[in-house]
C-alpha cells in the first residue's frame, strides 16, 4: 500500500464525489474546488470583482467563456446580516458592513466573503430561522479552480438513499441511526486525495485499491478508516490521558462522544474574549480565547480560561502558535458549532501558565 504522510488507523476524510455531467472541466454542470489563496468572484467576464472566494470551497459550473467559467455560489448566511433587495433581479441584500461570510452549512466551512450590498437570491423558502439559504451566479478565473472527479467507485451494495452514487452502501438496519454507516468495505478505483476534514487541508493520498472501512457520510464526503504500518522510529506517543490527532471536524460530527476527553492541540491564538449570547456554552460574561485550528484546520475553538490565568494569553502576539492541552466541554457550540473546551495547561506560544 502506498500511503504518503499517513499515520496508522488514521481517522480521515476521502471526497467520494457524487457523479456529474460533464466530466471535463470545459463543460457546464461540472463541480469545482477553489484552489487559490486570492480567487474572485467576478460580476462578469473581466468585469468587476465583488466577492472573495475561500480556498477549499466547491462551486457548481455553468458556461465557460476562454479563461473564465460562470459558477453558482451557494451557501447560508446570518439572517440577521441580509435585508430585502431594492433591485429587481435579487430578492436579499447583505446588509452588514464591511462584509459577512458564506457558509457552505449553517456554522459550516467558508464559503466567501460577501461585501455589505452584496445581491442574493432566495436557494429555499424564506423562514424564521438564524439562518439563510441563498445563492448568486457569477463568473471565475479558471486558473484559480480545479475540476473534482466524477467519482470514486467503491465495491460495495447500492445505498438507498441515494441514486447517483455508484455502488454505494447496504441499507442500514430498521431503526438505526442513518447518520452513521454499517462498517462496509469499499477501495478506491484511482489515485484519491485524503483530506483531513470535509473541504479541509490535504492531509495525503491513497493509493488505488486501498482496503477502506467506511465510518459515516455526510452529503458528498465519506469518513474512512485504514489500517497501515510506519516505521516506530517516526512516531511520538500521546501523553497517558491526552488524545492527539483529532481534528475539530470529527468533534462537530460526533460531539456528545468527546465531551470530558482531554486533547492536545497546536491552535493560532486570535484574542481574548467575553461570552455573549451568541455563545450560550460558556456563562455569560465569562473570558474565553478565541483561537483558529486546531492547525491545520482553519475553524475557530473556543478555550474558556480561568482568570487568574489570563495574564498568560495577554502576553501573546496575535497569531501565534500555541500548544493547548483542554478538556471538552462542548464538541459543537449552539449556534456557530465550534468546539468548546476548558483550558488545563498552555505548553507553548507563552509559557506554562
Amino acid at each position: 500500500m502506498q500511503v504518503s504522510r499517513i499515520v496508522p488507523s488514521l481517522l480521515a476524510v476521502v471526497s467520494l464525489a457524487t457523479p456529474r455531467g460533464g466530466g471535463a472541466a470545459a463543460q457546464s454542470g461540472g463541480r469545482y474546488r477553489v484552489t487559490a489563496d486570492n480567487a474572485w468572484f467576478y460580476q462578469d467576464v473581466a468585469g468587476r470583482r465583488i466577492a472573495r472566494l475561500a480556498r477549499g470551497a466547491t462551486l457548481s459550473g455553468g458556461a465557460t467563456r476562454n479563461d473564465w467559467i460562470q459558477v453558482t455560489l451557494e451557501g447560508w448566511i446570518f439572517s440577521t446580516s441580509v435585508g430585502k433587495s431594492d433591485k429587481p433581479e435579487f430578492d436579499l441584500l447583505v446588509t452588514r458592513a464591511p462584509n459577512e461570510n458564506l457558509r457552505a452549512a449553517p456554522a459550516g466551512p467558508l464559503v466567501a466573503e460577501l461585501a455589505e450590498g452584496f445581491g442574493l437570491k432566495r436557494a429555499t423558502p424564506d423562514s424564521s430561522g438564524r439562518w439563510r439559504h441563498v445563492t448568486r451566479e457569477g463568473w471565475v478565473l479558471r486558473s484559480t479552480l480545479a475540476p473534482l472527479a466524477d467519482v470514486v467507485a467503491t465495491r460495495t451494495a447500492v445505498a438507498p438513499d441515494s441514486d447517483s452514487v455508484q455502488g454505494g452502501l447496504p441499507p442500514p438496519p430498521r431503526g438505526a441511526d442513518t447518520a452513521r454507516v454499517d462498517s462496509s468495505r469499499a477501495q478506491p478505483m484511482r489515485m484519491t486525495t485524503l483530506y483531513r476534514a470535509p473541504d479541509g487541508p490535504e492531509a495525503g493520498t491513497i493509493a488505488t485499491e486501498t482496503p477502506l472501512r467506511v465510518l459515516s457520510r455526510n452529503g458528498e464526503w465519506t469518513r474512512v478508516q485504514f489500517e497501515g504500518w510506519v516505521k516506530g522510529g517516526d512516531l511520538q506517543a500521546a501523553p497517558a490521558g491526552v488524545l492527539v490527532g483529532v481534528t475539530a471536524a470529527e468533534l462537530r460530527t460526533e460531539p456528545q462522544r468527546y465531551v470530558g476527553q482531554v486533547l492536545r492541540w497546536n491552535l493560532e491564538f486570535i484574542a481574548i474574549q467575553k461570552a455573549d449570547d451568541l455563545r450560550p456554552d460558556i456563562p455569560s460574561g465569562s473570558s474565553y480565547v478565541l483561537a483558529r485550528g486546531p492547525l491545520p484546520e482553519r475553524g475557530f475553538v473556543y478555550i474558556v480560561v480561568p482568570e487568574n490565568r489570563l495574564p498568560a494569553f495577554r502576553a501573546l502576539t496575535p497569531l501565534v502558535t500555541m500548544q493547548v492541552t483542554a478538556r471538552v466541554r462542548n464538541g459543537r457550540s449552539r449556534y456557530l458549532g465550534n468546539p468548546v473546551v476548558d483550558l488545563i495547561s498552555l505548553e507553548g506560544g507563552g509559557g506554562t501558565p
